[in-house]
């Protein structure tokens, strides 16, 4: 048990900080309470540190000295030298500090000091930097491009290049131009390009450079943090009724912060304050303190101050509110302005209202009507109405009563935050399973006891010490947040938190940090959704969402407005009461830190477990905490996390809990999404879903878009809205062979995963043992405990996946869609959707059937042999008629899945095989003929290799068009077998020239083999990343050599990558642009690097340079600057690398989204897997044709040149500018290289885009 425990139990000494800056709570040491050892974990002390010991499970309650830290030894790393003289040789092993450009352009230069024999000229002619580590992994680091970049840029990028979990050894640095298969990139270089000057910019020449002076990010960043974290406290002060104490913080900050505060919001938000409470003396204050900082009033400043005047006991109020008026009429704010896109709070709207009509009777507010429409050329023929063919995606599947009452279900589930599932899983029942529950569920009601008393003490605590130190009361702390809910809400909170932890998996488990802001981000749920309920947005949202189902699921009146139209009539009609899409601050991260730990502390302290408790005849009591923290090295980093006393595990296992809890964020909706209407409202009807899937540091996305139109976003809503809105339903009998298979053992042929009880982990270390066997069993054992790992997770994966469908398998449901910074859409739950694996997609059909019509049997038929991947170079009539010939053993895989000739087992897709089986002997077996049979199952269309053909397309390029079927051919082109092919005929030449390697891989080129790397080529796979996929392929083949993977790859690797080049010149050409664009804009302009998709997304690349010291503690502080990609430098080598995939991927996105609106226009079903479109499949001819109309449509624009116009327009420079001296030549020259770089657009082909419409196989 001590060996258990020697990480886990906690000494529990706080340290009260109280000083001129923040009062907050934190571990000043870490003791395990059975070993006694210390673990310190001191913050920076400070002479205002108040030293207090609470309830400890240690004996001693004597402090610890301080002890002295010790220093960890870096890791060295070392390079082997030749030092050549005149008379000998000597091989030398010297220390690399550090690598940097200087070192790198000494290494490349023209000072070694060499004898004749070994010229400098055979050496430099390399242009490549080999780093290889000792399990003799090597990647190229172009020294010619390093020399332009400053020594931290070269890091990063040498850092790049060999970063994986795999590579933790010594790094050897050596210059070689001898290995030709280490040279990929030369087979990129554009032949008969000219040499081009290196453009090496020093700090000062990059200071004048960059369009945002690194020398004022760090200001703005403080401003915009303190901005956050006071407009989140002083919004919260509101809720809780410590309005002053909002007025005192802020004014505390204004007086004696060196940060300024200069954005109205924070101003606005304590007028808020003081306006519900009608308080016309202390808002007239505030009103003073904006108009004394030189602060813009807003209009929403003007509603405030009505708001007030209208709630006060004043007896002049008139007289107040004429002035208020003259006021806002001299700065050119007329009084219409007022009910313009305003969000309104509660009946504030109605109160102003009436107020402004006490002194102007006959005012009538004109809200103009809402902008429905789209202004992008792509889809603007879609506003006109008479083209509009739009049908309900849900007819006769349900009746607006049962949507009354399935939106009721859909809100109390978003309003509790949890969906609670019984599991598929059907273990086996261990004895005393029944004590165990009792066991457990006493010790739940003991622990709501302790946590609610716990609760209640150190909030007291807190609030003691506030009132007891009068300073701390003006300073930004966590008091407030901890009372904006019930205490029970708190209690709940703590205790579903608890389950989790008890629950969780015992091989992974997010660091302590992490927990703190889920557990905080938590509380700010429950708070939202508490101020919706009191502020009655639930009850309009109630009415509105009725009229809107009502539209929905109604066929019969002509439908000329898609969902997000219908939406905002609707909300333009409702205007009475509060705003639906009201906006609540946002709870910054250090808030959400501060709040979990406060709650964490409880957790950690107070829950404790008596140790006793399953043994027999033992009455007495030994009390330990039930969690513990512990600490866990990850890649040399400490990190601690939280796990339960094995005790609390065990119980629950024992208790074999039958149910699941799921976040509601994290399950497919009951009811139709709310359709996406702004950057803020959409998907759940009250779960926070977020538009766009961003880190919290990406805010300049944010910004950009809340700068465009507002209707250049809207193809994008109604695309995510159209995805959104289709019905699904479970495929019934084929969930249940799938839970027979995964409660009977799994099966891995199937991906099924097995339960991880069927794992035999080798044998451990013996005595007996060498030290040699020692290391290997040791070494075999590390490994199988990771597999075991994955498996686990696998397991659980399935687990979850089954169970929700399980759950739903009765029900009709919905998934709600938002997208990545690049427009790439995922469906919102994670779990069930059909974006996962193969098993995950066969148990999803359409919930509306549709009749297969005349040629729906025969799309079933050429779908289930497309699924096998046996005739993929077959025509489209080979395939159908390879279906008809083996109807036979189609129908058996139907009939007998598991007893008869399991045909459907040999597929590469085995379990939509199945489900496709199963549809067409249905579809056979309907009484009124195969024709009018009702089918749900979705047909997809694949895009062949999609990443080349957008690649192929942009640049015209006839031969990459038809090997990616762009241009109209008898049969399939398949890309990967063509590449193959050129390789393997490479390979026969170099046979021949006596390469061992190339003789060793005789009959293992194959197209399996390279796939991967064609597929990811597009989407900027590395040498390193392509050599590591090759690898697997080959260790895949049982007949090739082990002990020749590692070269045969790299020989694959140049192989490739050359055929590629032959393939497709004009790919890399674009690709090269695109990267050098993207390198030039952040390393000379200092910016990340933005573009606009042709539907009309803003995108930004969000990848900054990290500062090695965190931004957040684990303790709230207001000064803590949050971490913001608009306040940071730009991460060069991310930036170049991640530019032409992002940009494929958005081209990709825009496609599908073209597609997807055109779909819903005609009236058909559609649904996408990114570049594979889905459809019923007697609809599988429109939607083909429409997505290759789509397609001719997108590239008929001028992409590229569009692109280079708007990189010019951001972040070129005047080419008459003459500001700058001669001595400034690198400024002049820098700006000239930007700039002619982004006009130099690749030239394009003679490829004719309208040959797609005729390309049978361009989707198939």
């Amino acid at each position: 048990m001590q060996r258990v425990f020697h990480l886990n139990n906690i000494s529990l000494v706080k340290v009260y900080r109280i000083n001129n800056k923040f009062m907050n709570l934190h571990q000043s040491r870490l003791t395990c309470s059975l070993c006694k050892t210390l673990f310190e974990r001191r913050l920076a002390g400070h002479y205002n540190e108040i030293i207090q010991r609470d309830c400890s499970t240690n004996v001693s309650t004597l402090h610890f000295d301080k002890t002295i830290k010790k220093k960890k030894n870096k890791k060295r790393f070392y390079t082997e030298l030749l030092e050549v003289s005149n008379d000998n040789a000597n091989e030398r092993r010297t220390k690399v500090k550090k690598i940097n450009a200087n070192n790198i352009i000494k290494l490349n230069g023209n000072s070694l000091n060499m004898s004749d024999e070994f010229s400098q000229e055979s050496i430099s002619s390399s242009n490549k930097l080999i780093v290889t580590n000792t399990n003799g992994i090597e990647t190229l680091v172009n020294s010619k491009e390093t020399a332009e970049l400053p020594a931290e840029e070269v890091e990063e990028m040498v850092k790049s290049a060999y970063h994986n979990e795999l590579i933790e050894d010594e790094v050897t640095i050596v210059h070689n131009e001898t290995i030709k298969q280490n040279s990929v990139e030369k087979s990129f270089k554009q032949l008969g390009k000219e040499k081009e000057e290196p453009l090496r910019l020093n700090s000062k020449v990059r200071e004048i450079l960059s369009k945002t002076k690194y020398s004022e990010l760090d200001k703005a960043g403080k401003e915009r943090s303190l901005t956050s974290l006071l407009t989140a406290y002083i919004d919260v002060c509101n809720s809780s009724g410590f309005v002053n104490r909002g007025y005192a913080v802020l004014n505390n900050y204004l007086n004696n912060s060196s940060t300024k505060i200069e954005d109205v919001k924070v101003f606005d938000t304590l007028l808020s304050g003081y306006a519900s409470q009608g308080n016309v003396d202390k808002f007239l204050e505030v009103w003073e303190m904006i108009n004394n900082y030189n602060i813009k009033r807003s209009v929403q400043s003007y509603i405030y101050r009505i708001e007030c005047i209208a709630r006060s006991s004043k007896p002049n109020k008139d007289e107040m509110l004429n002035t208020t008026l003259r006021i806002m009429f001299s700065e050119g704010i007329p009084l219409n302005t007022l009910f313009i896109d305003t969000k309104w709070k509660n009946d504030t709207r109605e109160v102003v209202l009436k107020a402004i009509r006490a002194v102007r009777q006959n005012f009538t507010p004109v809200v103009p009507k809402s902008d429905l429409y789209y202004s992008n050329p792509l889809v603007n023929h879609l506003n006109n109405i008479k083209h509009l063919n739009l049908k309900s995606p849900a007819d006769d599947l349900l009746n607006t009563e049962e949507l009354k009452i399935l939106f009721n279900e859909q809100l109390k589930n978003e309003m509790e935050l949890y969906v609670r599932v019984r599991s598929v899983d059907r273990p086996e029942v261990i004895d005393n399973v029944t004590l165990f529950r009792d066991k457990l569920n006493k010790l739940h009601a003991q622990w709501d006891k302790v946590i609610l008393h716990a609760f209640q003490r150190d909030l007291s605590a807190m609030n003691s010490l506030h009132r007891s130190i009068r300073r701390s009361s003006y300073l930004l702390n966590i008091y407030p947040y901890l009372t904006v809910l019930d205490k029970n809400e708190y209690k709940e909170i703590i205790m579903n938190e608890v389950h989790k932890l008890a629950e969780g998996n015992d091989s992974f488990s997010l660091g302590i940090t992490l927990l703190y802001k889920e557990l905080g981000q938590k509380v700010r749920i429950r708070y939202e959704n508490k101020l919706k309920s009191d502020e009655g947005l639930l009850k309009k949202l109630k009415g509105v969402y009725y009229e809107y189902g009502r539209w929905y699921l109604d066929e019969r009146n002509g439908r000329f407005v898609n969902g997000r139209q219908k939406w905002k009539l609707l909300i333009d009609k409702f205007q009475s009461g509060p705003s639906i899409d009201f906006e609540i601050p946002p709870w910054p991260t250090s808030v959400l830190i501060g709040i979990g730990k406060f709650l964490y502390n409880i957790i950690l302290r107070d829950i404790k477990i008596n140790v006793n408790i399953l043994r027999k005849n033992v009455d007495q009591e030994h009390l330990l905490p039930a969690f513990y923290t512990v600490y866990k090295t990850t890649n040399h980093i400490v990190k601690d996390e939280v796990k339960p006393h094995p005790l609390v595990a065990r119980l629950y296992r024992g208790a074999c809990l039958p149910m699941l809890t799921f976040n509601v964020a994290e399950v497919p909706m009951l009811i139709p999404p709310v359709p996406w209407n702004s950057l803020t409202s959409g998907g759940y009807l009250v779960a926070k879903t977020n538009l766009i899937r961003l880190a919290n540091q990406a805010v300049l996305q944010w910004e950009r878009l809340n700068n465009s139109p507002k209707s250049q976003i809207y193809p994008c809503l109604d695309s995510l809205n159209q995805l959104g809105s289709v019905p699904w339903k479970i495929n019934q009998p084929v969930l249940d062979l799938v839970i027979k298979i995964f409660n009977e053992g799994g099966n891995p042929k199937l991906a099924i995963p097995e339960p991880v009880s069927a794992f035999i982990m080798p044998e451990s270390e013996k005595p007996s043992m060498t030290k040699e066997e020692k290391y290997q069993a040791y070494r075999k054992r590390m490994i199988a405990k990771r597999k075991k790992a994955e498996m686990y997770s696998l397991w659980c994966d399935a687990l979850y996946k089954l169970s929700l469908a399980n759950h739903f398998r009765d029900k009709v449901f919905w998934l709600p869609h938002n997208m990545d910074f690049r427009g790439r859409v995922y469906p919102c739950p994670p779990h069930l959707n059909h974006l996962s694996s193969d098993m995950s997609r066969s148990i999803l059909c359409f919930a509306k059937g549709e009749p297969l019509g005349t040629s729906g049997l025969d799309w079933l038929k050429i779908h289930v042999i497309n699924l096998t991947g046996l005739k993929k170079r077959d025509s489209l009539s080979e395939r159908l008629a390879y279906g008809n010939s083996i109807i036979d053993l189609i129908v058996d895989s139907a009939n007998n899945p598991l007893d008869g000739k399991r045909w459907w087992m040999e597929s590469e897709e085995p379990w939509q095989t199945l489900a496709c089986c199963i549809e067409i002997r249905n579809a056979l077996m309907c009484p009124e003929g195969p024709e009018n049979y009702i089918s749900h199952y979705p047909i997809h269309q694949d895009g062949s290799c999609n990443g080349l053909q957008h690649y192929a397309a942009l640049g015209r390029d006839s031969a990459g068009a038809y090997s990616v079927n762009l241009s109209p051919c008898e049969k399939p082109q398949d890309v990967y077998s063509c590449v193959a092919a050129i390789v393997e005929r490479e390979r026969n030449k170099d046979a021949l020239n006596g390469s061992n390697i190339a003789q060793v891989l005789e009959g293992f080129v194959r197209r399996k083999v390279i796939k991967q790397t064609v597929m990811t080529t597009v989407y900027g796979v590395t040498r390193f990343g392509a050599r590591l996929q090759i690898a697997k392929q080959l260790k895949d083949i049982d007949d090739f050599p082990k002990q020749h993977i590692w070269q045969a790859s790299t020989y694959l690797v140049t192989k490739t990558f050359e055929s590629l080049r032959e393939m497709f010149q004009s790919t890399r050409e674009i690709q090269d642009w695109l990267a050098g664009s993207a390198r030039l804009i952040s390393h000379i302009c200092g910016q990340n690097v933005e573009y606009v998709t042709p539907i009309g997304l803003p995108v930004v690349q969000p990848y900054i340079r990290v500062s090695k010291v965190s931004s957040y503690s684990k303790n709230f502080s207001p000064n803590a600057k949050a971490r913001m990609d608009m306040f940071e430098s730009p991460n060069t080598v991310k930036q170049r690398n991640a530019f032409p995939p992002n940009f494929i991927h958005s081209l990709d996105s825009t496609h599908m989204m073209l597609t997807s609106l055109h779909c819903e226009q005609a009236g058909i079903t559609f649904v996408s897997v990114h570049d594979c479109f889905w459809t019923h499949p007697k609809n599988v001819h429109i939607m083909n044709r429409i997505c290759r109309e789509q397609f001719v449509a997108l590239h008929s624009q001028p992409i590229l040149s569009n692109l280079s116009e708007f990189l010019l327009k951001n972040y070129g420079y005047e080419d008459s500018d003459e500001n700058f001296t001669d001595e400034m030549e690198k400024v002049t020259f820098a700006k000239k290289k930007l700039n002619s770089f982004l006009r130099n657009v690749p030239n394009t082909g003679d490829f004719k885009l309208s040959d797609v419409l005729g390309s049978v196989y361009f989707f198939s």
